[in-house]
């Protein structure tokens, strides 16, 4: 497969698996981009690991962040535009990235998909819970891939989860600036505490997002899919959330450098690795590296890992041949995964199937 045939079909897949049902106007733009080779080219200035089309859109958007005045900006409803995707957006877009073609592949060369939904906080709180519960006490929290690190503030978050007959149950703290609601269905949802105990925060990261830089807070906007402006103002509240009390960022790689990030936390903690929609970056070989790396970890300290990943990513190497958890429920794409290990073995248990960006949890 040549890069050519490679991203056009990471932009197929984009628009079907992706954004199909969830955002109108990358679905029709990911369609049209897959059978445009002047277009889809653009995606191959990306490594192949990283070549995706959230890579692709968020570049994309980037660029028009820079030029708001233009009229393809009127699409962009993070930005304050109110048209719905039509016949014209196409053409318009089209233009817009050839004539930005050099700028559009730099940004594609230079830059990840760092997409810090702090929405998905709302289902991976549970199970962060649940290891804060067996560690019976405080817990040094370490998110792997961590961005911007909005995902370590998810003891500063509300929660509101509500079930198909409207019944709701909250959690979290009751005085916060920022509420994060999540449909949940299947088995009732365990007792959530309002208060969850994490005495030290590190996130671990190639390229470390510096939230208090609105250069490097500008792409983690642009990394929000254009017509969702509510996960925009989501992002902006947590950011100066987080600008308030920063964890600690690490820069180095996911399986090379977790034992001196998880070094960053006082020995005395048990320690919860959290990585969410993080291992798909990362081919088959490394992923087995960085479950040996956790595992590692667990022969000085008691370890969790929440994971909140595809299963063939993460869960398939403790319970595999789970055919059940490997395709999607609905838009349900993560399967949200708690593994301790005692006594040098580890205990594995599926939580969840957990919605792209935290809307909804199927709690199993």
């Amino acid at each position: 497969m040549t890069s050519l045939e490679r991203a056009k079909q990471r932009l197929a897949t984009f628009a079907v698996s992706e954004a199909a049902g969830i955002s109108p106007l990358y679905e029709l733009l990911g369609h049209a981009a897959k059978d445009d080779d002047e277009v889809a080219g653009l995606l191959t200035a990306a490594p192949d690991d990283f070549a995706h089309g959230t890579l692709f859109f968020a570049a994309a958007q980037r660029l028009v962040q820079a030029e708001p005045w233009i009229p393809l900006a009127n699409y962009y409803l993070t930005m304050g535009g109110g048209y719905g995707p039509d016949d014209q957006v196409w053409p318009l877009f089209r233009e817009f990235v050839l004539a930005r073609a050099d700028k559009m592949r730099e940004l594609i060369a230079t830059r990840t998909t760092q997409t810090n939904e702090v929405r998905r906080t709302a289902t991976v709180f549970p199970a962060i819970a649940q290891a804060a519960k067996e560690a019976k006490g405080p817990i040094g929290l370490l998110e792997v891939g961590t961005s911007g690190g909005l995902l370590l503030g998810v003891d500063r978050y509300g929660f509101r989860y509500q079930n198909e007959s409207g019944e709701q149950v909250n959690a979290g703290p009751a005085k916060t600036p920022l509420v994060l609601t999540c449909s949940v269905s299947g088995r009732p949802l365990p007792r959530l505490p309002k208060k969850l105990n994490v005495a030290a925060k590190v996130g671990l990261d190639r390229r470390p997002i510096d939230l208090s830089d609105e250069e490097e807070l500008a792409w983690l906007e642009a990394c929000v899919w254009a017509d969702q402006p509510e996960r925009s103002r989501r992002l902006r509240v947590a950011a100066e959330m987080q600008v308030k009390d920063p964890p600690t960022l690490v820069t180095g790689d996911a399986i090379d450098d977790l034992a001196k990030a998880a070094a960053e936390i006082p020995a005395e903690l048990p320690l919860v690795v959290l990585t969410s929609h993080v291992l798909p970056y990362l081919p088959d070989d490394r992923r087995k590296a960085f479950v040996a790396a956790v595992a590692a970890l667990g022969a000085s300290r008691p370890v969790w890992w929440v994971s909140q990943e595809h299963y063939l990513a993460a869960m398939t190497y403790f319970l595999p041949g789970r055919s059940d958890l490997e395709g999607r429920h609905n838009e349900m794409w993560g399967v949200l995964g708690l593994v301790h290990w005692k006594s040098g073995k580890p205990d594995a248990r599926v939580l969840g199937r957990t919605s792209a960006h935290g809307q909804s949890l199927v709690w199993l």
